[in-house]
């Protein structure tokens, strides 16, 4: 199977979506927060290899998401020292 019809498929997209809906609002909300961004990264690294790889023009986009991916991480920093250790 290859990349475009993998990533095509309805199934994939309608996960994503789901997943960024959710996400978003427990931001919203500040529930699940620092798990959400522990999800939300895997999104990131995605998009700024697919911009890296495939797509350099709009490469700005990726790099800004990640950026406040990133950003947010160490905001909850002290969520994640359970798992750190």
């Amino acid at each position: 199977m290859s990349y475009w019809v993998a990533i095509m498929a309805p199934k994939t997209m309608t996960l994503a979506a789901i997943l960024e809906v959710v996400a978003g609002l427990s931001l919203l909300v500040n529930k699940y927060a620092a798990l959400m961004m522990i999800i939300l990264m895997s999104v990131s690294i995605n998009a700024i290899l697919y911009h890296l790889t495939l797509d350099n023009a709009s490469v700005i986009m990726a790099l800004v998401l990640i950026t406040l991916n990133i950003f947010m991480l160490y905001v909850y920093r002290n969520n994640y020292k359970g798992l750190l250790r």
